[in-house]
């Protein structure tokens, strides 16, 4: 564009652009638009070039609306120029007109750059953490202007524009600039609104022209099946979660109560008529159940944009959109403000180790694998038929990192969870031999995710330090949780896949025989402190033919309930954080699925209420005892008291923190009723039975201690009492003292 103005009683020489350039622009294959179109210097003068299809006539206007020029047609596919009257260095607007048609266009080409060397400097080290702000799409005012900005990283592309209802999807005409460094195309379009659908369309490096693609930094899209983005304001929230974030910026997340609620928000309610709740419906009827419920968490299966109802948000097409199928992304920050007011934490559930092949997602973006590995034995993952990141180039990193930034900053999201961790770890998950490749030193151990996770951490802990990420990791790799400057991953919480087995194993037998596998429930406590866990009852446990919890407890139908009221008292008095996927609180019969609401008239039989009940005290329990929860992640916070009693397949254990009063957790997973079972409690004294799941308005037999126990000193440092141990429960008893 030209940097200085006409001076008066110059002439600007006529305009002669060669057919080639012509015919170039025409069939959107000029190498360098920005350099042919807009306005140019000519001779002593100016020059405005256009390319509007369907005009007849074109008059170039100042933003004044003054006209500066008449244009010529030199083409009839729309391509026109001429002399214009510049008297400043400003854009110009054609009025062009068809017949009785006339309309406005701003020239696109007539803006200078948004991003800057700085931009490309970062973005090269790989170090820019705002590229939040800077890819996708921005509404922003630039010389005068409003619009959007649109930047894309596609560097081995021969041509990249955007396409959208604002030109028609017609690529010849917002085509983008390249910044050669970077290998980021962008372009400033004047005029666009918010609520645009757009798209990229790109010509590869062989000229080959590629199916439209979805903007991958896209912070809105649309409502499947359609799937292009959306141009969005950029959000604005008013926050009123000060307290609520200074807490958590402000304590050892450790050693406080965690219970989180898995939800998928699909499926969790929904309207009369079957179809999906809206944020702010979701908010009137999910929060306050939490905060009833006595959850401290909220986990999200993902809601970033997916085009796939039962992929569950696993396969994502658009790491930074909420999902359209709850409405705006503003809907989504409303919700997690009304979370924080009532103290209510939000996870959400990331997907970073792989992505759908979909024609219009991130595979073969620019035409070669460039956010995937070319290499199928490192880029496919075989068991979800998805691309792998290639965590060894920067620009992906930057892409995933800024990602979890993007939550925490605009979103104010208390963790991430991370999805499919041991898949990113190894090169040969799921994989046989030949189809992987070592690392170079010959190991399987993925060193570039490994870089990655660390890094990611690192940045988020660095920047928002009340936040939590959990690992989803079932092997034994080492230090999952431990910071990064003492050799670990840097994440704060791992879930014990360990835990889940071993219990469920356990739990699903018949109690007759419960005594020969004693072991699955004593063998977790050798490594329970070796991580922060998270004790994890997830979907993954009530999909797939596996049953929902109910289901998978042995015996007749007051047993399945007895058992699982035992099954949740164990889990809740074990070490650890706690989760609980949504509807086996109230032990839904049926498998989950996520095409319906959970079956909340179960609510109305009186089993299916004890058992809510007793979560609900469980959580106010766990919550309200520093000794239930202080120690979570240490060993000094447990201790055994019985367990070798494989014969009467009894467990007990006192839970402790320093300063605080012990709990006794008893479990007596048979259904043989003890009367008089001899104890050893540390102190004498009065205990206080503070739960029993055999209470009977947990729907149990009511069997009991009558809500105290006497221990009594033997002169050789512990306490004996006899206790009555209900059947199939688990009761906890604090020193009354």
């Amino acid at each position: 564009m030209a940097k200085s103005p006409k001076r008066s009683g110059d002439e600007a020489k006529p305009d002669t652009p060669s057919a080639a350039d012509i015919e170039a622009i025409i069939h959107g294959t000029h190498g360098d638009p920005f350099a042919f179109l807009g306005v140019h210097e000519a001779g002593k003068g100016h020059v405005a070039r256009c390319f509007i299809p369907g005009a007849e006539t074109v008059v170039a206007h100042n933003l004044a609306g003054e006209p500066v020029g008449e244009l010529t047609r030199h083409h009839d596919a729309g391509f026109f120029s001429g002399t214009v009257n510049l008297s400043g260095v400003l854009p110009v607007r054609y009025r062009a007109t068809r017949g009785d048609a006339e309309w406005t266009v701003t020239d696109p080409y007539s803006f200078w750059p948004i991003l800057g060397p700085m931009d490309d400097y970062f973005i090269k080290e790989g170090s820019h953490l705002r590229l939040f702000d800077k890819m996708g799409a921005h509404p922003i005012k630039h010389q005068g202007v409003d619009g959007f900005h649109f930047a894309v990283w596609a560097p081995n592309a021969r041509r990249v524009s955007v396409v959208s209802d604002f030109n028609d999807w017609d690529g010849r005409r917002h085509v983008m600039r390249l910044r050669r460094d970077t290998g980021i195309w962008e372009i400033f379009a004047p005029d666009v609104r918010a609520g645009a659908t757009y798209k990229f369309e790109i010509v590869g490096p062989h000229g080959e022209l590629l199916p439209l693609k979805a903007d991958p930094y896209a912070r809105r899209g649309e409502l499947r099946p359609k799937n292009a983005s959306v141009t969005t304001p950029e959000l604005e929230q008013v926050w009123e979660d000060e307290a609520h974030r200074k807490h958590w910026a402000s304590i050892n997340q450790r050693r406080q109560p965690i219970s989180i609620y898995e939800v998928h928000a699909g499926s969790w309610q929904r309207r009369d008529d079957g179809s999906m709740l809206s944020w702010d419906e979701m908010a009137a009827r999910l929060i306050p159940y939490c905060v009833d419920m006595g959850f401290t968490h909220i986990e999200f299966m993902p809601i970033t944009e997916h085009p796939y109802d039962p992929s569950w948000g696993y396969q994502t097409t658009g790491l930074y959109a909420p999902t359209a199928r709850f409405g705006e992304p503003e809907g989504f920050a409303r919700f997690v403000n009304g979370c924080h007011k009532v103290g209510l934490g939000v996870i959400l559930d990331w997907v970073p180790a792989h992505f759908p092949t979909d024609a219009h997602g991130l595979r073969h973006f620019d035409g070669t694998a460039l956010y995937e590995h070319a290499d199928p034995r490192q880029g496919f993952h075989p068991d979800w038929n998805t691309a792998i990141y290639n965590f060894g180039r920067l620009e992906v990193l930057s892409y995933l990192i800024n990602n979890a930034l993007y939550w925490a900053e605009k979103f104010h999201l208390d963790g991430l969870r991370v999805d499919a961790v041991a898949s990113m770890l190894y090169l040969d998950y799921s994989r046989k031999e030949g189809e992987w490749v070592a690392n170079e030193y010959g190991g399987r151990e993925n060193l570039e995710s490994v870089r990655f996770l660390q890094q990611m951490n690192a940045h988020v802990y660095g920047s928002h330090p009340g936040i939590m990420t959990i690992a989803e990791e079932s092997t034994s790799w080492p230090k999952v949780s431990q910071p990064v400057h003492e050799g670990g991953l840097g994440f704060g919480f791992k879930w014990n896949m360990g835990f889940m087995h071993d219990t469920l194993s356990y739990f699903a037998r018949d109690p007759i025989y419960r005594k020969h596998h004693h072991q699955e429930l004593t063998f977790g406590l050798l490594y329970a402190f070796s991580e922060n866990f998270v004790l994890p009852i997830s979907h993954d446990e009530v999909v797939h033919g596996k049953g929902s919890m109910i289901a998978k407890m042995p015996g007749d139908d007051w047993q399945k309930f007895a058992n699982l009221r035992a099954y949740y008292g164990l889990m809740w008095g074990h070490p650890g954080k706690k989760l609980l996927f949504m509807g086996q609180e109230f032990a839904q019969w049926g498998e989950w699925s996520e095409e319906r609401s959970l079956d909340w008239n179960l609510l109305d039989y009186a089993p299916h209420e004890g058992m809510r009940r007793l979560v609900r005290d469980l959580n106010f329990t766990y919550r309200s005892k520093p000794a239930l929860h202080a120690r979570d992640c240490e060993g000094e916070g447990f201790e055994w008291i019985v367990g070798d009693d494989q014969d009467n397949s009894v467990f007990a254990w006192l839970r402790k923190a320093p300063g605080e009063k012990p709990v006794a957790v008893i479990c007596n997973l048979t259904p043989t009723y003890h009367e008089s079972y001899e104890f050893s409690l540390p102190v004498a004294g009065r205990w206080r039975e503070i739960l029993n799941t055999d209470a009977e308005i947990y729907g149990g037999s009511g069997k009991g201690n009558g809500g105290r126990v006497e221990a009594h000193a033997t002169g050789s440092g512990w306490a004996k009492a006899g206790l009555t141990l209900p059947p199939l429960a688990v009761i906890m008893l604090e020193l009354e003292q």
